[in-house]
């Protein structure tokens, strides 16, 4: 298996991340892996617009992204000041944690074109990316190159053997 883009923030389109295979852990202490085309993907990074959202006050912000190929549920925690999770970390350091959460889910509306980035997940047999940082973009064009920049890696880097002749 290739791990080349194991700790990578890959961009996808959201038919290509809804289209990972999963295999399944063997233990409650392995993660689920994904993988495209036989290498390993951890991380993601999708763009499109909000198009639904749910919030659990102090637990969570479930939230749709649409970018015209698919919908991926996205999750952005807001439970860093309760979950055992954060017990062993230092006060200061999960405080500022929970107040950057706080602040992604408040900029979070539906409507808005968003840049979400996160660790690729599996819920319920259904693929979906935990948030580690949003950003909401004002660009009317960010879309476009999201595609381009997503087709031209998916071309020239995703989709090369790992090994090749150069």
């Amino acid at each position: 298996m290739d791990q080349r883009l194991q700790n990578t923030h890959v961009k996808l389109l959201a038919f290509d991340l809804l289209s990972l295979a999963q295999t399944p852990s063997f233990s409650t202490y392995d993660p689920i892996t994904f993988t495209r085309k036989n290498t390993t993907i951890s991380r993601t990074e999708i763009l499109g617009v909000i198009t639904s959202r749910e919030l659990k006050p102090n637990k969570f912000l479930k939230f749709t992204i649409d970018d015209g190929t698919g919908c991926v549920t996205c999750v952005l925690w807001l439970n860093q000041l309760t979950s055992p999770y954060f017990s062993r970390r230092n006060p200061a350091n999960v405080k500022l944690i929970a107040d950057m959460a706080a602040h992604f889910a408040s900029e979070i509306k539906i409507g808005l074109v968003a840049r979400v980035r996160g660790r690729i997940a599996g819920y319920r047999g259904a693929v979906q990316v935990t948030v580690s940082d949003v950003v909401v973009e004002r660009d009317p064009n960010v879309e476009a190159f999201h595609w381009l920049d997503c087709i031209r890696l998916a071309r020239n880097c995703y989709n090369v053997v790992a090994g090749g002749a150069f």
